[in-house]
């Protein structure tokens, strides 16, 4: 391919099998690229922190035929109410809104996702562990060789086998997708400004003990508890004592240490319970300054760390690997437009601000002691207003994301410019169909609404990189303004973002150059 850089073993290297390194894997195979994931555990673990992701989760899992694995129908559990900081609301208030997917173990994700990507072709070396970063040239670079595919520049990391040798692996991209502690964002020297951790958690699933549930979380003079049936026989429970210091990573929670802070809070005595799991976690909140270093980029935990609020730490990641994930093949094959891998920072560092600010301020609601009382009774007042609730739905479900895709589409133009095409049914020659299913392959979809010819002259240059689809938008189920009325043509990137949406095709190709280089 002619973005690989010469004498590589591959063309990315992706750190940590999580979601967001799968979600990658699988993304990149579908541009094109070569892919090796390395994941120091020589098996997945099968605990699930998370349980569950968000509605642009879902729409991202959607656009590459993944939803079925996750169930359909009775069987995928959404629901229309959610909540943000412990106060409940209808997110049905947001046309196209829910609270997203729940019940979903993340190892159920994982096991989905990790299908997937080897099904298209990744190479996943379970057991493999990431040493060191030996080279990285362009390092401190935005644009340059990575972009236009013409460098001969790359990167080399020693990485540690399951047999306990080391070794050099050489590829033209390297993607930390390894965690919180991030080795591979520190070996490139990312900034990852924040503030520390002022309070531990806990987490344990448990069996053999009676509770009741507390969805929600319930606020006691000592701290607040959660609890939630995973099975019916499996209990999840979180703990959150008041003014209690952050663990020691060091040293591992144990169970009798939860047990006790649980009896502390609630006054129960859970300590006869079998714990299949335990965990801690903290109220750190950090963000890499910036997501790109040359040929090195960080994604999902490894490029932002924030309290838990509603599964949106998984589905940020995975949504980081949607957006990277097409740009990175694009560099790989040679045909990404200068500056295109800088828009993945661009694009998703204000993302990654807004998800720490909207969890700091839930942690706020959630934890805080009295002194958060009048916050808390302040904000019940607010949330009774249809503005407040739609501007919180969109902010959790993640669904208010909208690029500043510069210049040449400016916001003021055309109300689905730099936002994700909503899910739509379609209908073309064949019958109708989802507009999802048109991203499956993962490629930038021009959607002629008006059977226009000229629309289609303007795209063929690009039938290598971006499909045409001739079909009718079938009326939106909802009483807001339909936004594809009076639109002849929609570009989709392969994300599913709109790119240009216009009357004619005055703009069009100007669009195709900015977002898939130039035509053939």
């Amino acid at each position: 391919m002619d973005g690989s850089a010469t004498d590589t073993d591959t063309d990315v290297v992706v750190v940590g099998a999580g979601p967001t390194g799968l979600m990658l894997a699988g993304e990149l195979r579908l541009g094109g690229a070569r892919v090796v994931v390395i994941e120091k555990l020589a098996a997945p673990t099968g605990q699930s922190r998370g349980l569950g992701f968000t509605a642009r989760a879902m729409e991202t899992f959607d656009a590459r035929g993944l939803l079925p694995g996750f169930g359909q129908g009775e069987t995928l559990q959404t629901s229309p109410q959610g909540h943000f900081g412990g106060t409940v609301f209808d997110f049905t208030v947001l046309p196209g809104a829910h609270f997203g997917a729940r019940g979903i173990p993340q190892g159920h994700t994982e096991a989905v996702l990790e299908a997937w990507a080897r099904r298209l072709g990744a190479d996943l070396r379970r057991g493999w562990e990431f040493v060191s970063l030996d080279s990285n040239s362009d390092s401190n670079s935005g644009d340059g060789d990575g972009d236009s595919g013409d460098g001969g520049g790359g990167v080399e990391i020693s990485v540690r086998t399951p047999d306990g040798d080391l070794r050099p692996l050489r590829a033209a991209y390297l993607v930390g997708c390894d965690g919180g502690a991030s080795r591979v964002r520190s070996a490139a020297g990312f900034a990852f400004p924040g503030t520390d951790a002022t309070r531990g958690m806990y987490l344990a699933d448990v069996t053999g003990v009676a509770l009741r549930a507390r969805h929600l979380g319930e606020r006691l003079p000592g701290g607040m508890v959660m609890s939630a049936p995973l099975t019916d026989d499996i209990w999840r429970i979180i703990v959150c004592p008041d003014q209690t210091p952050p663990p020691d990573r060091q040293q591992a929670v144990t169970f009798q240490e939860i047990a006790d802070a649980w009896q502390h809070i609630t006054g129960e005595d859970i300590h006869a319970a079998d714990a299949s799991w335990v965990s801690s976690f903290t109220d750190a909140t950090r963000q890499a300054a910036a997501y790109r270093r040359g040929r090195v980029f960080v994604a999902g935990d490894a490029a932002h760390i924030h309290l838990p609020a509603g599964g949106q730490g998984l589905s940020t990641g995975v949504q980081d690997a949607a957006n990277l994930g097409w740009k990175l093949a694009a560099a790989v094959r040679g045909d990404a437009p200068q500056g295109l891998l800088d828009t993945y920072h661009s694009e998703r560092h204000p993302v990654g601000r807004r998800l720490l600010m909207n969890t700091r301020a839930q942690g706020t609601l959630y934890l805080g002691g009295t002194e958060s009382d009048p916050l808390r009774e302040l904000f019940g007042e607010l949330i009774g207003h249809d503005d407040v609730k739609r501007h919180l739905a969109g902010v959790v479900s993640h669904l208010d994301i909208r690029y500043d895709l510069g210049d040449a589409a400016p916001h003021d133009g055309h109300p689905l410019l730099g936002r994700r095409m909503p899910p739509r049914l379609l209908a073309g020659a064949d019958g109708e169909i989802p507009s999802a299913a048109l991203l499956h392959p993962a490629r930038g979809v021009l959607l002629d609404l008006a059977d226009d010819a000229a629309l289609r002259g303007v795209a063929a240059g690009w039938h290598d990189r971006v499909d045409v689809a001739t079909v009718l938008a079938k009326p939106a189920e909802t009483e807001d303004p339909d936004p594809l009325a009076d639109t002849a043509a929609v570009l989709l990137r392969p994300d599913g973002y709109v790119a240009f949406a216009g009357s004619s095709a005055r703009g069009l190709e100007a669009a195709l150059q900015r977002w898939f280089g130039s035509a053939r």
